[in-house]
């Protein structure tokens, strides 16, 4: 009996563990599937961060100075340029993510045909989301054509708004989520997690300076 490893009770089962102890040595061995000094994994973080402040500061820089409007003497043309330009980026984005997943390590614990089908399933959810998105807000709306001077009349409330907040940011997190479980990639669900951080912080601004237009709007209509 004095043989018997203090972290194994009498049943069999563990006794005195440091579970964070364990929880550090799985994340370890998680990154360890992770090669982040990977060029093309440092350039698709540079694109998921770099995307949602670029079109948020422009987007911001737009409302105060009109500059755009009066480059393109329009401020839908502006807007449509705009929104060319983030899709450009985003394309960027999803092409680095692809090339990571494609080249890094696979986790074993995922590659398999359930977890392919869970992921299949999360992607046909998040383009549900986004797809829907869009068709409720148009290209405009998507684009933050509010901070152009396109306001809306009243604001979105049918589905996907009606059941999430966001939902063109999280069905683009979700389909990422998705895509890196049906690629089995640890890479890609650390990509992933970077995505969701990026989101929550660009909402964190986004959110309540769209508001404020529609409150300045408010206060001029009575």
């Amino acid at each position: 009996m004095n043989n018997v490893p203090h972290s194994l009770d009498c049943c069999g089962g563990l006794g005195n563990v440091d579970y964070s102890k364990v929880e550090l040595s799985a994340m370890t061995s998680f990154l360890g599937y992770v090669d982040v000094t990977d060029s093309i994994f440092g350039l698709a973080v540079f694109f998921i961060a770099f995307n949602p402040f670029f079109w948020n500061s422009v987007a911001r820089w737009e409302h105060r100075t009109r500059s755009l409007t009066r480059l393109f003497r329009s401020p839908y043309t502006a807007c449509y340029s705009l929104g060319a330009v983030i899709l450009l980026l985003n394309f960027l984005r999803s092409h680095c993510f692809a090339e990571v997943m494609e080249s890094q390590l696979k986790l074993q614990v995922l590659d398999t045909l359930l977890a392919y089908y869970a992921g299949a399933g999360l992607v046909a959810i998040g383009v549900m989301l986004v797809l829907s998105s869009f068709l409720a807000l148009g290209f405009v709306g998507t684009f933050l054509g509010d901070y152009f001077g396109i306001l809306m009349e009243a604001k979105v409330t049918c589905f996907p708004f009606s059941v999430l907040d966001n939902p063109m940011y999280w069905g683009s997190t979700i389909i990422y989520l998705g895509w890196a479980i049906m690629l089995a990639s640890p890479a890609g669900l650390l990509l992933t997690a970077v995505v969701a951080l990026c989101y929550t912080i660009a909402l964190r601004f986004e959110g309540p300076f769209t508001e404020e237009i529609y409150r300045q709007k408010e206060a001029r209509s009575k």
